[in-house]
């Protein structure tokens, strides 16, 4: 673990590095935008190709959906207490998108014109689940489980296969209770790109979820116009902003839990109390020795793990609004004083006692949020990013009348003329 103090010569050019933008590299546009044309131009035929490529698994039109008899197979040999949580976290998903899911309403201006919004589900969208080390079994329910809550009719889940052809049951199972309608075996940057333009026999979707690789996130990026997308949301990443009344083996638990998720991920923890800073990473050192999958954290450890000795808590929050977050732990006293100076984070964890790992997989808020900077500019999944909006405008003639005079000031600085008359013809005319 990289750490620093901000008494060190090499500190504040650190810190710099942490300010970031989610800009793709050259290389990484240049290689998505290869496979998306290649999509566009062949295909199934480019997807089953890339498919073998990258993950070793040769599918056809018949192998590369889920079919009825693997539904059946999984609901048969997941356990009992792995649907219980799984219809857990989906009744908390469903409760927590009530709030957020968009109303109609009506009004009227100031000159008496009726406007409104509506909002309508999307038909059909495109959930990403990553494929990799682990199933992510939680992410199904934090991307699909929202459209179900919103009333899509149609959800199309793509995720990598391993080289036997079949998804995990347990994914399997969760994505089929999360409401999928539609189960496509293939990940990576060809996966976005077949659900935002369709192929031979899967017709595209009107808008993508869900996180991803680098190859995935760019090919999101890059196919917006011909689909929308709901965030980037790359590799995974925490802060930690402590003093010296948060507990140590409580930090170190979930610093490591967060180095769980790869050599992509980024693991980061501030702190104005040294004692603090020395105490985590001892514990650090002595939970690593109870992990079974030690051998695999020492290396993100290493590369991606960085901890501050910050001059004071503004500090802190300053380098926090900075790196945009896409989980932040908060454990400080007054706690309502430094939560109001977030300002860009994914996910806020407040206390001693919230986990990310809570939130990651049961809480309630998708665990799909932004990452590399992008939290600047975009926020995590919400229920309301599955509804489409349209506004409503219904006038009468007094309502127009009213109107008139100051549409006609709007057609004459901008010289529409016929604007002006298709409201003065209106407000002037006569049913006798």
């Amino acid at each position: 673990m990289k750490v620093l103090s901000h008494k060190d010569s090499s500190y504040l050019e650190f810190v710099r590095t942490l300010d970031r933008r989610a800009i793709p590299a050259k290389h990484l546009r240049e290689s998505v935008a290869s496979i998306v044309a290649d999509v566009e131009t062949r295909g199934e035929a480019a997807v089953f190709d890339y498919t073998e490529k990258f993950d070793g698994v040769r599918l056809n039109a018949q192998t590369m959906r889920v079919s009825v008899e693997e539904i059946q197979n999984a609901r048969n040999v997941v356990e009992d207490s792995v649907k219980q949580a799984i219809e857990e976290t989906r009744c908390n998903v469903h409760e927590f998108a009530l709030h957020s899911l968009r109303q109609d309403w009506q009004a009227h201006n100031r000159q008496g014109v009726e406007v409104g919004e509506r909002f309508v589900p999307y038909d059909r969208v495109g959930c990403y689940i990553p494929g990799g080390k682990a199933p992510l079994v939680s992410t199904a329910l934090m991307t699909a489980a929202f459209a179900q809550a919103a009333g899509v009719e149609q959800i199309v889940a793509a995720t990598p296969v391993g080289v036997n052809g079949e998804v995990n049951p347990n994914l399997l199972y969760a994505l089929v209770e999360s409401g999928a309608t539609e189960i496509i075996k293939f990940g990576g940057a060809q996966a976005i790109a077949a659900m935002a333009l369709g192929t031979d026999s899967l017709e595209p979707v009107e808008k993508l979820f869900g996180p991803g690789n680098s190859y995935v996130v760019e090919a999101k990026r890059q196919l917006v116009g011909a689909v929308s997308i709901d965030l980037l949301p790359g590799p995974s990443e925490v802060l930690v902003i402590a003093d010296d009344s948060a507990n140590a083996t409580f930090i170190a638990a979930d610093l490591l839990a967060q180095a769980e998720h790869g050599g992509d991920s980024v693991v980061g923890f501030l702190t104005d109390s040294q004692d603090l800073l020395d105490q985590v990473q001892l514990e650090i050192q002595k939970q690593l020795k109870t992990l079974s999958r030690a051998e695999y954290l020492i290396p993100v450890l290493e590369k991606g793990t960085f901890a501050l000795f910050v001059e004071d808590l503004e500090s802190a929050l300053t380098i926090c609004n900075e790196f945009a977050p896409e989980h932040l732990c908060l454990i400080v006293r007054e706690e309502e004083k430094w939560l109001k100076k977030v300002r860009t984070a994914g996910a806020i964890y407040v206390g001693n006692y919230a986990a990310v790992a809570v939130g990651d997989f049961l809480a309630g808020p998708s665990h799909t949020l932004p990452t590399g900077g992008s939290g600047k500019s975009f926020s995590g999944i919400r229920a309301d990013q599955f509804q489409r909006r349209t506004s409503i405008v219904r006038m009468d003639q007094q309502s127009v009348r009213l109107s008139e005079p100051f549409v006609k000031e709007f057609a004459r600085v901008e010289g529409l003329d016929a604007h002006g008359q298709s409201v003065t013809i209106r407000a002037e005319w006569s049913e006798e």
